[in-house]
């Protein structure tokens, strides 16, 4: 696995050994365009930190990685592509992180998070978003998950505005929308 394109454009990635990775990599960076430049990401689950290291490669800011089983291949890959200084990588568990962010005003232009399938996971993750208010103004979460999951449409302020299915996957987007009154 590569990095796409960008700065780092080229960077062989480590992959942790018995793990597959999901294809929906490029397409995903297609969707988003420009959206990437400038902003600070949050890399949920965040596995081999592909997603937040193709989008410091394309201009991003700066990126938090967590996932609680492979914080030694983040930060491998993250020292192979050069982008080790834009990077915050964490061991542990994603939910209690987000808690900390939370009690701390901490905000978020772009979240990515790619939990296992079939745990329910990704409720969790809208929940704990939308709760802690994580998500900057008119930021996106974006959530892989199976196909045949059926997304949720709304929860609190999160709206999903698109879904696309790859193969296996389902890429979902959400934003952050003011709640109206009346």
């Amino acid at each position: 696995m590569r990095i796409i394109t960008g700065s780092a454009r080229g960077s062989r990635l480590k992959v942790p050994a018995g793990k597959g990775t999901r294809p929906t990599r490029e397409a995903l960076f297609s969707m988003l365009g420009e959206r990437v430049y400038d902003v600070c990401v949050l890399d949920l689950f965040a596995g081999t930190g592909a997603l937040s290291l193709e989008a410091l490669s394309r201009g991003a800011r700066h990126a938090v990685l967590i996932d609680h089983a492979t914080y030694p291949v983040m930060l491998d890959n993250a020292h192979r592509t050069k982008l080790y200084a834009k990077t915050d990588i964490r061991r542990g568990d994603v939910f209690v992180h987000m808690g900390v962010f939370a009690r701390e005003g901490r905000s978020f232009d772009l979240i990515f998070a790619d939990p296992p399938y079939g745990q329910g996971l990704e409720m969790r993750v809208l929940r704990s978003v939308s709760m802690g208010h994580i998500l900057a103004e008119r930021g996106l979460l974006i959530i892989e998950q199976a196909a045949q999951v059926v997304p949720t449409q709304c929860i609190g302020s999160l709206v999903l505005l698109r879904e696309r299915c790859y193969g296996a996957a389902r890429i979902c987007f959400y934003e952050w929308q003011e709640v109206q009154d009346g």
